[in-house]
């Protein structure tokens, strides 16, 4: 039998065969064989040439088309996977070649598809999977458990794993769950379009129908019935940046793609794992997956560094302004480095509270349009030379749409920068930084103005009386210390944008999109992430009651977060908009405190239900070895009047001049 002939071979439902003596590969997808009337029912294999077909050896299918389309390419003999010697060679004799390809350094592994996509997560510095099991990601989840690439974590809910990896991705820099082919992607879909707008990147696995199915047309569970195999990936395409159905074919490159996608954009990403190809095996490379930033453009990272540097060296009052993409870049160090150099202010958006430390000499605090300090105001809308870091104005960062930028500002985004007409691609955000500082004067003449207020002095409340809002903030203030982790929900814990933070703390919050119920699967994230930092969780009962059942898996792994739940009775937030004494805004009264106890009967955790500032300062007081959730029992009308004027202005916003929020006590307003 010859061995210098590329193999003839003949799938059912693939085709590959040569069509002359010079060798070509061609992929077909359909129902009868192409060019020959050979019956069979297992894949097999020709080798030898057209004129003489040779032996019929059984094949593992290894690619597959894309939508019945036709491909062809010259390719060698020596390309073609599974070819030892002229030979077809078996997966077991693939498989026990691994070590020694590893050993000779070679370019390529035999692996399964399963493996290689746990591998690469866990070469991207994904440490933990969450998620919920189905009969459809099993496969996976099964060689995960055999080989230990991640540590799982189940949840209790699809929606809450998603929750879990966005928070786990903000202090991790990537984070992924694994759902059950589309029950589960749309549970998890709100979360992932939150981590779309909040710029996160997590990976999106479901578990999908086996390609079997999809090929021969079969009805399986988890579909609409109606023959339709990717609406769910369409669906998924509106709030990701990439998306794949995996195959044999496309599995290596496109697990590639989709990771780093996520990393380099700073979003989240869908894939699709078919039940029946986790134990396949595919030739995958041998290095390790790399998570860098694409190199900018020498020339254009050189000129936009010069004109930056050049308008912030002859502006009189320069400034920057920092919203969350400079932390999901990791760009703070190179921000305040060209601060101090220049020594002009830096302020921030709320969704960017903590990106820049508040202990910074030139921090100028958070900028919400006319809702700001005076000085915030100042230092940003009267800057002749205003830096602009990722800015995404919205309502709820603008003051309502009162803030107003200069109009020379300069615009820089993770990997492009507008500045007056001129737009620079090919620049990534911390290397323009670095430029930038390099190329700037150092500057010692600049008066330095002190934006931040000092920490706020405690008063003397009276410890038996009713406890406020006021009080409560006021109180929770003192209780912060460096590398807290701080997580609050939607409502009137928005009130720790009020906070001032000690060094190296990081706050999460879903203010871009606004998901209630967020910070309870979050903090699961955040915990998992990084167990050796204190985390604080701030949440109103009504976010609570949408997400409660992740205590009972915070409980289980004995993780121990400080729980702060404000119990008001209901959404005191949208009373501020609308419906002050409305039963929609009402809600279930729960016995919160004793909820570790139920969700955990053998638990250590401490639980307090507080009533006065005595009782908040006592629960305050207790070692942090264990869970703790503190239960405060507040006033429904009674409201940080930061968060009712956003509220009252909101509905003028949402409703109109002609709106029901005029009504008489339609609305809570804040006390006069």
């Amino acid at each position: 039998m010859t061995t210098d002939r590329i193999p003839v071979v003949f799938i059912h439902g693939l085709w590959l065969h040569a069509t002359s003596w010079v060798p070509w590969v061609g992929l077909f997808r359909g129902r009868r064989p192409v060019a020959s009337s050979v019956r069979y029912q297992e894949p097999v294999c020709a080798v030898g040439s057209p004129g003489n077909p040779g032996e019929w050896l059984p094949l593992t299918v290894r690619g597959w088309a894309a939508g019945g389309s036709h491909l062809a390419r010259r390719v060698l003999p020596t390309e073609l996977p599974g070819l030892r010697g002229g030979r077809v060679t078996s997966l077991a004799e693939r498989a026990s070649d691994r070590t020694q390809q590893a050993a000779r350094g070679t370019d390529t592994l035999m692996m399964t598809i399963g493996d290689f996509l746990l591998r690469r997560l866990q070469e991207a510095g994904v440490g933990h999977l969450f998620g919920v099991p189905g009969d459809f990601n099993l496969a996976l989840l099964q060689q995960n458990e055999d080989a230990g690439y991640l540590k799982w974590i189940g949840t209790c809910n699809e929606l809450n794993a998603a929750y879990a990896a966005d928070g786990y991705a903000r202090l991790n820099g990537i984070g992924a769950l694994t759902v059950t082919q589309a029950v589960g992607p749309l549970i998890a879909i709100n979360g992932i379009a939150g981590s779309f707008a909040d710029h996160v990147p997590v990976i999106l696995i479901a578990g999908s129908i086996p390609l079997r199915s999809i090929d021969r047309g079969l009805g399986m569970h988890h579909t609409t019935g109606d023959g339709t195999w990717d609406r769910f990936i369409g669906a998924l395409g509106q709030v990701t940046a990439a998306q794949a159905r995996l195959t044999p074919y496309n599995a290596a490159t496109e697990i590639d793609r989709l990771i780093l996608t996520a990393w380099r954009e700073k979003l989240p990403v869908y894939m699709e794992v078919p039940s029946d190809i986790a134990y396949l095996d595919i030739e995958v490379p041998a290095a390790p997956l790399m998570l860098v930033q694409p190199p900018s453009d020498p020339e254009r990272l050189r000129s936009c560094a010069t004109a930056i540097a050049s308008r912030l060296s002859q502006a009189k009052a320069p400034a920057i302004l920092v919203d969350e993409d400079a932390e999901r870049y990791g760009a703070a160090t190179e921000i305040m480095g060209l601060a101090e150099k220049l020594q002009l202010p830096v302020a921030v958006t709320a969704p960017a509270k903590a990106a820049i430390d508040e202990t910074f000499a030139y921090y100028a605090g958070i900028y919400n349009g006319k809702a700001s300090a005076p000085q915030t105001v100042e230092a940003i809308e009267a800057s002749d030379c205003l830096l602009a870091i990722g800015y995404r104005p919205i309502d709820d960062t603008t003051g309502g749409f009162t803030g107003s930028l200069p109009a020379n500002t300069i615009r820089a985004r993770g990997h492009s920068v507008d500045i007056g007409e001129d737009n620079y691609q090919a620049v990534t955000l911390k290397e323009v930084l670095q430029a930038v500082t390099d190329a700037v004067p150092q500057v010692s003449s600049r008066a330095v103005q002190h934006f931040a207020p000092p920490m706020p002095a405690r008063t003397q409340a009276d410890g038996s009386a009713k406890l406020t809002q006021a009080a409560y903030w006021e109180t929770l203030q003192g209780y912060l210390r460096p590398a807290d982790v701080l997580i609050t929900d939607n409502g009137t814990s928005y009130a720790i944008f009020g906070f001032r933070l000690p060094p190296k703390c990081t706050v999460l919050a879903s203010i871009m999109w606004g998901g209630i119920g967020y910070s309870v699967g979050a903090l699961l994230g955040t915990l998992t992430a990084a167990p050796q930092r204190r985390h604080l969780l701030f949440i109103g009962d009504g976010s609570f009651q949408e997400s409660a059942q992740e205590l009972s898996t915070m409980l289980r792994h004995d993780l121990k977060p400080v729980i702060f739940l404000i119990n008001n009775g209901g959404y005191t937030i949208e009373r501020g908009y609308m419906g002050k004494t409305a039963d929609y805004n009402d809600i279930a009264r729960w016995a919160y405190a004793e909820l570790p106890k139920v969700f955990r009967p053998d638990t250590t955790a401490r639980s307090f239900v507080v009533k006065t500032v005595a009782d908040l300062e006592k629960a305050l007081a207790a070692p942090n070895d264990t869970l703790i959730f503190i239960e405060a029992v507040m006033d429904p009308y009674d409201a940080p009047a930061p968060v009712i004027h956003s509220s009252n202005d909101g509905a003028e916003l949402d409703y109109g001049p002609r709106g029901p929020q005029h009504r008489g006590n339609a609305q809570l307003k804040p006390a006069p």
